[in-house]
């Protein structure tokens, strides 16, 4: 697996992994985590297809600018670095922070998104409720950095029955969060609070669409995700998941993912005829 790391612009310098060969597959993961939350899904992927797992701005190994940012930034971050791959489409899969970033890269480049899915996201915008919540997110961290805040998120993250059975894979999770540096943390927070409604992308774009949700999932409920159906539209529910299906159930995710990109050649080679 292939290691790299790209300046995109200014002092903005992307952290991925590349594996593969094929068509494109871009994997983004959520809030406070890092590529490796694909580590399961990534290697079986690649024997099938080219997949990129990146980093988001201030997460990871993937740099943070000091100047505030919105989700649409981190959007053009992941454009510019396919560009620079010389990737003309890919199928972009993002989980929570990253299915907001997914949104907003098919809403702002669609010509690059050939497919994509939303894996324990939304497109709704932050209710003025969960807004509060990341103020005082932002500020807790302010105070008291990032371990009693990734002690808490971690237990949201789990469906309740994994969190006793899964005790190696929560503290896997753990770890990833507390190496989130602190203002990409904020950033992220503030980025998440200030989105806009992209549910219009989910319900326009007649692309295919992959949406995941988790039965057990206590940060963003299935009905949240499941806002529209169509013959393009691959709806899954993960049954013994909660907002981690990816690490929770990986070869349930992973069929998902495969079935779907499957259907994405079918429609790429039908509309070439």
């Amino acid at each position: 697996m292939a290691e790299y790391e790209s300046t995109i612009h200014n002092d903005i310098s992307l952290y991925y992994e590349d594996k593969g060969v094929g068509k494109p597959v871009v994997l983004l993961h959520g809030f406070c985590g890092t590529h490796a939350y694909w580590k399961y899904i990534m290697e079986e992927l690649s024997s099938y297809y080219r997949v990129i797992a990146i980093d988001l701005r201030g997460h990871g190994k993937s740099a943070v600018s000091e100047e505030p940012f919105t989700i649409d930034d981190m959007a053009q971050d992941i454009a510019q670095l396919l560009e620079q791959l010389e990737i003309e489409k890919a199928t972009v899969l993002g989980h929570s922070l990253g299915g907001y970033v997914t949104l907003a890269l098919a809403e702002n480049t669609p010509s690059v998104v050939e497919a994509f899915g939303l894996i324990h996201s939304t497109g709704a915008e932050d209710s003025a409720e969960a807004k509060e919540g990341r103020d005082k997110a932002i500020e807790r961290i302010n105070e008291e950095g990032m371990k009693g805040f990734i002690e808490e998120l971690s237990v949201k993250l789990f469906a309740e029955e994994n969190l006793e059975e899964m005790t190696n894979e929560v503290e896997f999770v753990k770890k990833l969060g507390f190496n989130t540096r602190v203002n990409g943390a904020q950033g992220a927070l503030h980025a998440m609070k200030n989105r806009e409604n992209r549910e219009h992308i989910i319900k326009e774009l007649n692309c295919p669409i992959l949406l995941v949700a988790g039965k057990g999932d206590k940060i963003i409920q299935p009905e949240k995700t499941f806002i529209t159906e169509g013959p393009h539209i691959h709806r899954t529910l993960m049954e013994k998941s909660g907002h981690m299906s990816m690490i929770e159930e990986p070869n349930e995710l992973l069929d998902a993912i495969i079935g779907f990109l499957g259907y994405v050649d079918k429609h790429r080679r039908n509309n070439h005829n």
